[in-house]
Parts: C-alpha cells; sequence; structure tokens
C-alpha cells in the first residue's frame, strides 16, 4: 500500500511540474493577502518570492524523481532566508505561519489532480493520507530550521546591539568637546546601522539659554557622517564630510510638522519609510531637557523598530554626553569670562619697565583656573610685578583669584617691603579658607592653596626686591645673552600661616630681561622641569623684534598646542633704568631757612629739564614738604626729583591686545627724613595757624602718598604737566 501510494504520489507529483507556475501564483497570491508584511518592500517581496519557487520546485521536483517523501529536505537557502528575516526584524510568527499557509496551498492542488488520476477511492485515501504525512514533515523540518537560524540570528543581532551600546559608551563623549561630542555619534552610526547621520543641537541651548519650547526650533548643524565603504549609499547621496566651521555657525529651522520639528517639540522618536529610503528621527534629551535631534537614514533596507530602539539606546548615551559637554563649555565660559574680567585689561602706565603679558587657560576638563599677573606703579617711579597662582580650576579658583589680586594692589598701595605683603596676604588666605570654611554652601572649599612672587622694581637705583610664597622661581636675561635662574628663599605657600618669608634684592641693570610665570609654563613642556627651565632660557634669549614677539615665542617653544593642561600666566619686564638726566637730589639741613634754597634748586632744575609750566605747583609742593620735614621729622632730610616722560616709540599692547600709551611727562618730589611719623591730611579750622598744607598738597599734585622704610619715611607727590595746577584764587578758596 505505501509502495502504491509513493508511486502514485511521485506520478501526481509529476503531472504538477508542468503547472508549476500556476502553484507559485497561487501561494503568492495567498500570502500578499494573508501576510502583507512580507511585501512590505521591493528587496522583502523578492526574498519572500525566491522562497516560494525554490520550496514549490524542489518538494514537486523530489516526489517526480521518486524520492522518499519522507526524506524531502527544505532548500538549503532556506535558512539563511530566516537569518535574514531575523536581521530585517520581522517576526518568526510571520515565517512560520508563510510554512503553513504554503503548505495548505500546495497540499489543495496535489488533492484536487488525484480524481482525475484514478476513481480508486482507497488509493485517493491512501495517497491523502501519505501527503499529509509527507507535508507536516516537511513543513516541520523547514520551520525547525528556519527557527532554530532565526534564533540563533536574533542572539547574534541582540549581542551585537549591546556590544554597540557598550561601544557607544566607550566612544562617544571621549572629549568634553560639543562638536567633537556630536561627531563622534554619527561616526559611530554611520559605521554600524545607517548610510547617512546628520546631528542638529538647538542653538539656545549652545549659547546657554533655555531650550525653547515654541516652533520654529533653531538649529545648529554639527555634525555628519556616512558609511565608510559607501556600499550602501544610494548612488545620489553624496559622501557626507565632517560639517565646515561656516556651516556650524549657520542657523537653520525646522519645517513645521516636520519629522525633527515633532520629536523636538513631543521628544519622542519615529520611523520613515518612503520607496527604498528609509529614516530614523530621534531626539537627543538628557536631564529631562531636549538638546538636539539626530537622522539616521538607509537605503534598500528599511530600518525596523529594533533598529529605533538601538538607535534611541544610542542617542540616549551621546545626548548625556553632550549635556557634559555643553555644561562643561558654558562654565568654562562663564570661568574665563570672569577670569579674564578680573585681569588687568591694560597694562598700567609707569616708565620702569616695558612689559608683555599673556593668560592661557587650561584646555584640559580641569578648565580655567586661578593662575594671574599684574603690573601695579608705585612711588618714586617704582613698580610692582606680581604673579600668582591659585590651587584649583574652575569659577571658585577665579573668584578666589580675583580677591587676592585686589589684596595685593591694596597692600601694594600701603608701600609695604615684599616680604611684608606676602605675610599679610597670607593672613587673607587664611581669613577666606576659615570665611569657606564656615559656609554650609560651600562645602569643600575651606582650604584655599595659592603661591605668590611678588617683585619691586626701583628704576633709579637699578634694583629689583623679591620676595616669594610657595612660587616658581623668576628667570632674568642679562644683556650680554645669558638668562639664569634668580636664587630667592622659597617660602611657604600661602595660606599656611606662622613662617617667614624673606626678601631679595637683586641688580638688574638696564635692558634686563625679567621673567615671571606660573608653575603650568614649565610643566606643559613635560613632566621634567629642569627641560622646561632650559627651554624657557633658550627661547627668552632668541633675538625678536618686540617684547611681544619674546612672549609669543615662549609660549611657541613651551606648550605643545595652544590648549595647555594647566593654566599659564606669563609677565615680561625689560627694566628701564633713570639715570643723572631724569633723577635729581639734594641734602637738606634741618632748619627751616632751607626751604628757600631748596625752592630755588628746584626751579633750575624744571629748567634744565623743560619742565618750567610745572615750577609753580612744584615750588608749592616742595615747601610744604620740606617745612614738614624740618618742623616734625629728624635729620637727615633729602629732597629728590624724578622726571618722568614717555619714552621713544610707539605705545605697547598688553597681554590682552590693548595698547598702552606710556606715562605722560611729569615730576616726582619725594621728601626723606629718618622721622616715623606719619602726615595725614585734615582741614584746618579758621584760626589755625597750620594745617593747610597737605590739604594745598593734595589740590595740586594728581597723587601723593607716604612709603616708609626700614628708617625713616618718605614724602611724595606727582606732578603732570597735562593737569597745570589751580590759580592761586581757586587754591584759596579749597583752603
Amino acid at each position: 500500500m505505501d509502495g502504491t501510494a509513493d508511486g502514485f504520489l511521485s506520478r501526481v507529483a509529476r503531472e504538477l511540474v508542468p503547472r508549476a507556475d500556476e502553484l507559485i501564483a497561487d501561494v503568492t497570491r495567498c500570502l500578499r493577502a494573508e501576510l502583507p508584511e512580507l511585501w512590505q518592500d521591493a528587496e522583502l517581496a523578492r526574498m519572500t518570492s525566491e522562497n516560494i519557487t525554490e520550496h514549490v520546485v524542489g518538494v514537486l521536483t523530489g516526489l517526480g524523481r521518486g524520492a522518499d517523501p519522507g526524506a524531502l529536505e527544505p532548500p538549503p537557502s532556506d535558512v539563511d532566508r530566516a537569518r535574514r528575516l531575523a536581521r530585517r526584524g520581522t517576526p518568526v510568527t510571520v515565517m512560520l505561519r508563510a510554512h503553513r499557509l504554503g503548505e495548505g496551498v500546495i497540499l489543495d492542488g496535489f488533492l484536487a489532480e488525484l480524481p482525475r488520476l484514478t476513481d480508486d477511492p482507497e488509493l485517493v485515501d491512501a495517497v491523502s493520507r501519505r501527503l499529509l504525512a509527507m507535508a507536516t514533515g516537511y513543513v516541520d523540518r523547514a520551520s525547525e530550521r528556519g527557527v532554530l537560524a532565526f534564533q540563533e540570528e536574533r542572539d547574534r543581532r541582540l549581542q551585537w546591539r549591546l556590544s554597540l551600546v557598550n561601544d557607544a559608551g566607550l566612544r562617544i563623549g571621549t572629549t568634553l568637546d560639543i562638536t567633537r561630542t556630536t561627531q563622534e555619534l554619527a561616526d559611530l552610526a554611520a559605521e554600524h546601522f545607517a548610510d547617512l547621520v546628520t546631528v542638529d543641537l538647538l542653538d539656545a541651548m549652545l549659547r546657554g539659554h533655555d531650550t525653547p519650547t515654541t516652533e520654529p526650533f533653531l538649529l545648529r548643524r554639527l555634525a555628519r557622517g556616512t558609511r565608510p565603504d559607501g556600499g550602501a549609499t544610494e548612488p545620489a547621496a553624496p559622501a557626507a564630510r565632517p560639517v565646515p566651521a561656516e556651516v556650524r555657525a549657520r542657523v537653520h529651522s525646522c519645517p513645521d510638522g516636520s519629522p525633527e520639528a515633532r520629536a523636538l517639540a513631543t521628544g519622542r522618536s519615529s520611523r520613515h519609510t518612503r520607496g527604498t529610503r528609509s529614516w530614523l528621527v530621534v531626539p537627543l534629551s538628557a536631564r529631562g531637557t531636549t538638546l538636539g535631534v539626530a537622522r539616521f537614514s538607509r537605503y534598500r533596507d528599511p530600518y525596523d523598530d529594533e533598529d529605533l530602539l538601538l538607535a534611541q539606546e544610542i542617542a540616549a548615551k551621546a545626548a548625556v554626553a553632550v549635556d557634559n559637554a555643553c555644561r562643561y563649555t558654558h562654565a568654562r565660559a562663564t570661568a574665563l569670562t570672569l577670569q579674564r574680567s578680573l585681569l588687568p585689561h591694560r597694562t598700567a602706565e609707569q616708565s620702569a619697565v616695558e612689559v608683555a603679558c599673556r593668560y592661557l587657560p587650561a584646555g584640559a576638563r580641569a578648565g580655567v583656573g586661578g593662575d594671574w599677573y599684574d603690573v601695579i606703579p608705585l612711588s618714586g617711579a617704582r613698580v610692582a610685578l606680581v604673579v600668582g597662582d591659585v590651587v584649583g580650576h574652575g569659577i571658585h579658583a577665579a573668584a578666589t583669584m580675583g580677591r587676592l589680586r585686589t589684596a595685593v594692589r591694596t597692600l601694594a598701595d600701603l608701600d609695604l617691603p615684599p616680604d611684608e605683603l606676602l605675610t599679610h596676604l597670607d593672613d587673607v588666605v587664611i581669613r577666606l579658607g576659615a570665611e569657606g570654611t564656615a559656609d554650609p554652601d560651600r562645602e569643600g572649599r575651606g582650604d584655599i592653596g595659592a603661591s605668590c612672587l611678588y617683585a619691586v622694581y626701583d628704576p633709579v637705583a637699578g634694583r629689583c626686591c623679591l620676595a616669594r610664597a610657595g612660587h616658581v622661581l623668576p628667570t632674568v636675561l642679562n644683556r650680554d645673552g645669558t638668562a639664569a635662574l634668580l636664587d630667592l628663599p622659597a617660602g611657604p605657600p600661602l595660606g599656611l600661616g606662622g613662617l617667614p618669608f624673606e626678601a631679595v634684592e637683586a641688580e638688574l641693570p638696564e635692558g634686563s630681561l625679567l621673567a615671571l610665570y606660573t608653575d603650568g609654563l614649565i610643566a606643559a613642556h613635560g613632566p621634567d622641569v629642569d627641560e622646561g627651565l632650559a627651554s624657557l632660557r633658550e627661547a627668552l634669549a632668541r633675538p625678536a623684534d618686540s617684547l611681544e614677539d619674546t612672549c609669543d615665542t615662549v609660549l611657541d617653544a613651551l606648550l605643545p598646542t595652544d590648549r595647555p593642561r594647566d593654566d599659564v600666566a606669563l609677565l615680561l619686564a625689560r627694566t628701564h633704568t633713570l639715570g643723572d638726566g631724569q633723577v635729581a637730589v639734594w641734602d637738606l639741613e634741618p632748619d627751616p631757612a632751607a626751604v628757600g634754597p631748596a625752592r630755588g634748586d628746584v626751579a633750575r632744575q624744571l629748567t634744565a629739564w623743560g619742565l618750567e609750566e610745572l615750577g609753580f605747583a612744584a615750588g608749592l609742593v616742595v615747601s610744604e614738604l620740606v617745612t614738614n620735614a624740618v618742623r616734625y621729622g629728624r635729620p637727615p632730610i633729602r629732597l629728590r626729583l624724578i622726571r618722568t616722560g614717555p619714552r621713544d616709540g610707539p605705545g605697547r599692547p598688553d597681554g590682552q591686545g590693548h595698547v598702552d600709551g606710556g606715562a605722560g611727562r611729569g615730576l616726582l618730589c619725594e621728601v626723606s627724613d629718618a622721622g616715623g611719623a606719619t602726615p595725614h591730611l585734615r582741614r584746618a579750622r579758621t584760626y589755625d595757624e597750620g594745617g593747610r598744607g597737605l590739604l594745598l598738597v593734595a589740590r595740586l599734585a594728581a597723587r601723593w602718598g607716604t612709603r616708609h622704610a626700614r628708617q625713616g619715611k618718605t614724602v611724595w607727590a606727582e606732578l603732570d604737566e597735562s593737569e597745570p595746577a589751580a590759580p592761586l584764587p581757586d587754591l584759596a578758596a579749597a583752603l
């Protein structure tokens, strides 16, 4: 019976072979009606049609040749198609149902053919049972192999997806640069699952403003990427390159109702297919804020829901990295703005030194720090040169730097020696640290560490007095071209308290170049500090047209890039001396009769200097200062005049790009004595015989003050020819 049934089944198959196209068409119509998802695009439809043809032709051919019906095997390509369905995200139930529907159509074709070939009911019944058993076994074998291949591919894709998401966490956000972070997202996606990727961020977010909630959304395209091999890119689509700077600076808007606009408004992703092109639109959101939108496009291989889920997972990681980069960029910009606002915008007018200054913020994640420099004019044509470094980075370090710089300027106005000034500055740092510790809102910011180098250069003596608090040693380039470190006692860093500072005097002849800097300059050259110092000395010794060029040469030689690992402050000062032609000195007797001759000496000296227009004011000022020294001071008494004025050549730019026009022509009048009493300005009452002298000096002078030395004091007044003395009636009214 079985043999006869198998033989008859083989005959039926041979009869159906010429009509195989009809069976294929019947199966195709059935699957199109019942499983439209298998025909949703041309590629999937082609794959389904090939699958139907191979199954129908394989079964008819095998049975027609007399093969054992129970041993018929599905075509080998069936396993590969199952894997391809899994890669496309087609549910396994669709594949299984397609097998069952196809089985039903083929069985109907065989059963309809039996009555035409025989009228033996027993044979028809036997062949029918044999046919059902064969079809069931065949479909079971095909389904089992397909499900196994399908699941293997799904597991592989799941592992691939997990690996890709993990890879995204490693490859996206390697820096805190916004543009690079978005380009890392575009490159990763284009490498693995997209033909074209674009990343747009909201312009308001890039500017540090709140994200807009109403259309139109203004965007900037920061990144674009394409598949490296270009194999799946649509022929008409040009290869994408990193977005040029001019394009990143351009603002564009999303059309109303576009997928990008909906994604930005709702925060929801979407999947789209049009012809052979498929694309995903995924918003970039982090911490409840939408930052922008990413678009992933692919050709001839449409995206499915699993691809959308993968894109969302990668975009979520990228959004956190972008948000971190934005927060860092905004915080760094704020700190840098604060830092630059607290640094001097232009070097102060003075004649003692020519200066060039630079400040470079750190390029690493630490960001801007607390490095600073300053140039402070002092009495006696002297100048204070300051460089300091606050430990730490960010806004707190910049704000602390500003407070210390203000404290240094205030202490400098008292004309304190460098070691005493650092002692008072140390107290300031200790108080600031105590305030931070007591403030619960500033947890972890109580301890403040800082270093400072304070130098006072006297152009009359050609000497410089320096003291340092834990700061790096300064370097001096002599006129013969040799450079060396100035040997200074280290001194403790600021904020320790209770430890002394020591000042050292060094002779700096005309034309000497003094370099003050923070440790970020020499540390940027490498871990070997000695190597950095050697490079600094070599760079200082190179010929240059100006001090500004020397500044640039030093930075180029010691900094590997324009974004050092630590912030850098550099202050270069080329010394000038005031010789006999600009300084006049007289020793006076402690006698009121010395006032008249002193006034005459001053008048003659001003005539020699061409400053006759200052003669009236200078005579009055000298008379009052000498009279006070004779009355209240102690001998010896000395009168000194210093002529100040611009040097030849144009003004000098400072470290911020401003140009210093130079000091105006003027005169410094100084009277020194060995007494310690400090004169005070007060308004005399109507019948007082004294008390009007210093008030007169204050009216005549642009600035005046008192500075103390180890022994004695000096009262000084600065006159400027650009501010002539007030007429006598006005002076009398003021007094």
